[in-house]
């Protein structure tokens, strides 16, 4: 049978729509896709992302085209690089003549660290996100980096004859910035902040370490954000931060949480 001719198909995407509301974003999501970052220790690191492409869609029409999105991800290559990001983003707002258009990746980026005493080493993944939007030729692009840690609570140890409760926490911290950052920084920013950092091997030397590296480093998720806080200050190419930090209490049956965000570019209030 032959093909029939795209002419003489319905476009039904294209038809108008009466109902009059225009829609924030529509596209695409949980499309993986291999992609290619940069690597403090390697150069570059190969991974695979769970994908979103969206762009606004005006109120006078009745959807948007699916496929245009999966084509736009492919002509980057059989592999995306982040520079390739403002390119996918022009490239999705011309294909669906749209005004805005997002890309969202979230993908695993591994580290190599090594044991605090017996040296071992092994791989830790870590959850990063990709957050990039162009809107009338503007961009906007925010780096995520989840970070997993080791908490000790200062009550308990202040109260306690016999050691302190301590948890593992997760730490979403999300940033802007001038001038590139390594995601392997933002995650010992992180880690810095927090009782002890997580390894993938411990002997019996290690473990002990960090125990007692934890229990002399006591903090609350209050403080936990408060030293990102403050050393996100401190670094200049970071021009705004979100920090959020939730401790998987040991004790408890809830969880507690703090939240800090802050643009350094704000204006300050006129005294």
């Amino acid at each position: 049978m032959l093909p029939t001719p795209l002419a003489h198909l319905t476009d039904t995407q294209n038809e108008p729509d009466f109902r009059q509301i225009a829609i924030d974003r529509v596209g695409v999501k949980s499309l993986r896709f291999p992609m290619q970052v940069r690597d403090k220790a390697h150069s570059e690191q190969h991974t695979v992302a769970s994908v979103a492409l969206t762009v606004d869609l005006p109120k006078q029409f009745k959807g948007t085209h699916m496929s245009r999105f999966v084509e736009a991800l492919n002509d980057c290559g059989r592999e995306l690089h982040i520079d390739k990001v403002r390119q996918l983003l022009q490239s999705l707002t011309e294909r669906l003549h749209a005004e805005c258009a997002h890309v969202d990746f979230e993908f695993p980026f591994f580290l190599e660290k090594a044991a605090p005493v017996t040296g071992r080493t092994g791989l830790i993944d870590y959850n990063v996100r990709f957050n990039a939007t162009l809107l009338r030729g503007e961009s906007d692009f925010v780096v995520t980096v989840i970070v997993p840690v080791a908490t000790l609570c200062p009550c308990s140890k202040a109260i306690s004859d016999r050691g302190a409760h301590n948890q593992r926490g997760q730490v979403t911290y999300s940033v802007r910035f001038t001038t590139p950052v390594w995601i392997e920084d933002l995650i010992q920013l992180v880690e810095q902040s927090a009782s002890c950092e997580l390894y993938s091997v411990l002997k019996r030397p290690d473990e002990k370490a960090v125990t007692e590296r934890a229990y002399d480093n006591p903090v609350f998720v209050e403080d936990l954000v408060r030293n990102i806080a403050m050393r996100s200050n401190r670094e200049e190419a970071i021009t705004w931060y979100r920090v959020e930090a939730e401790n998987f209490e040991s004790i408890h049956n809830h969880n507690a949480y703090a939240l800090i965000e802050h643009d350094k570019r704000a204006t300050l209030p006129q005294a």
